[in-house]
């Protein structure tokens, strides 16, 4: 919701907000500006973030640098952002075989063979850069805009932006979140009302929890559960009071909500109740591929029933990130195993039921890996240059935006900071990204802090 609102404008009602759409997401989205004309045309109606934690390595997988091969093995000065000094490193070649694909030509290794199939409803950044060098900042900054500072996640400024399309579900899901790295800071709602925080499926660390919805089966029947529910809203009023208390509104709300999703969304979320087909399509049931592919299709039941971002983590509960190859570069192709067909069954499956026109599918990590070695056969954390893509959600198909330099080590040509890529994508959302503020603390904070650039040229 907007908060810098001149004096002019009478402060609405929640119940008047959710009446009216400033977006244009239908009768649940709001904004302080409900009844003005909305200055962003929405592109997007939902996000679903596939992060694959710990960084996968841009040059082993979208970024072809044939100067890497030419080079191996040889000493070249990198400034390495662990020392802040410019340091001489062996130039470490693509561990597997890059090869262009689809109409547009885009390349690919085989490391992801099946992903690769979909080169042309893909939008790539190879320009990305950020903020902090060890994954612990890293995470926190790629959801939450600040490396050391408790934040709202991006999750829970789009909840807060924009509100619940279903209001029988959340607006934010986080799968199987990350345990480490910030834990539960990453989808947290920090000074936002707490209704607007992640609600958790599955098992935070745990990649083989089934991603459900705990608890929606009640014991009781219809009318007792309504009585159970008209006496707990009285207990919660008697609370509250008249004084409207931040924490106090945040547990009404969700104590409603949770009434709800037991009355309406029972059936929402549920793997088991799709074809046997579309669960093959995911890799469920698949050595390696079940547990990942679990999490995609319950991301697309989501999707489909209006939860405005889902988040899709592949993490366990180590306290190294999985896509973290310091010494041993050949683990990432068991990784990609794992999420390849399921990621490629999602944008199968988007596609086919014509949700890929209004969902915005992300797919990166807090940061890429240097393309010198560390160790025997590792790479480095490297924020300086990475790559991530897009697909659907108005961003150009087919597309590539942005290089690093000739060994993809830095980010050279149309460079897109995190800051950027947030900006973007609450664009592609319909949210300006400077307006969507919180006054805190004396303050007004904002998703991209004073910093962000909308990147129009991705947009289709």
């Amino acid at each position: 919701m907007y908060t810098d609102m001149s004096p002019i404008f009478p402060q609405p009602s929640r119940r008047d907000l959710l009446k009216a759409t400033a977006c244009g997401f239908g009768s649940l989205a709001f904004s302080a500006f409900a009844n003005q004309t909305p200055v962003i045309a929405p592109r997007a109606k939902r996000v679903i973030f596939l992060f694959m934690q710990g960084g996968p390595s841009q040059v082993d997988t979208y970024d072809y640098k044939p100067e890497l091969i030419k080079q191996h093995d040889r000493e070249v000065g990198f400034y390495v952002p662990r020392s802040r000094e410019v340091e001489q490193r062996p130039v470490m070649k693509p561990f597997w075989d890059f090869k262009q694909y689809g109409e547009c030509g885009r390349w690919s290794s085989s490391l992801f063979p099946e992903v690769a199939k979909h080169v042309d409803d893909l939008c790539f950044i190879h320009s990305m850069h950020t903020e902090g060098v060890a994954h612990g900042p890293a995470t926190l900054f790629l959801h939450t805009g600040a490396t050391n500072l408790v934040r709202p996640s991006m999750g829970a400024w789009i909840s807060y932006g924009l509100g619940a399309e279903n209001q029988n579900l959340p607006a934010f899901v986080t799968v199987n979140p990350p345990a480490n790295k910030g834990g539960p800071r990453n989808y947290g709602n920090a000074f936002l009302p707490a209704f607007h925080q992640g609600t958790v499926l599955g098992q935070p660390g745990n990649p083989n929890a089934l991603p459900e919805i705990r608890n929606l089966t009640s014991p009781l029947g219809a009318e007792s559960l309504q009585r159970e529910r008209d006496f707990l809203h009285e207990l919660n009023q008697l609370q509250a009071g008249e004084a409207t208390h931040p924490l106090v509104d945040g547990a009404i709300q969700s104590h409603e909500l949770a009434w709800r999703m037991q009355s309406h969304a029972t059936e929402l979320v549920d793997v088991e109740r799709e074809s046997r087909a579309t669960q093959e399509l995911y890799g469920i049931g698949g050595d390696g591929t079940d547990g990942f592919g679990r999490q995609c299709l319950a991301a697309r039941q989501l999707a489909e029933s209006g939860v405005r971002f889902i988040q899709v983590s592949h993490c366990d509960n180590s306290a190294t990130p999985v896509w973290d190859q310091h010494s041993n570069m050949p683990k990432h192709e068991p990784l990609a195993q794992q999420v390849d067909r399921p990621i490629a069954g999602l944008l199968t499956d988007l596609k086919r039921r014509g949700l890929l026109e209004d969902t915005l599918v992300w797919w990166g990590a807090e940061f890429g890996r240097t393309p010198f070695s560390q160790g025997n056969n590792g790479r480095d954390h490297n924020p300086r240059g990475f790559t991530v893509w897009l697909a659907g959600g108005g961003v150009k198909p087919g597309f590539a935006y942005g290089a690093t330099d000739e060994f993809g080590f830095q980010a050279v040509e149309n460079k897109v900071h995190m800051h950027d890529l947030h900006a973007t994508i609450m664009h592609l959302l319909g949210i300006d990204h400077e307006k969507l503020t919180y006054r805190y603390a004396g303050r007004d904070f904002r998703l991209t802090d004073v910093h962000g650039r909308v990147v129009k040229e991705i947009m289709a």
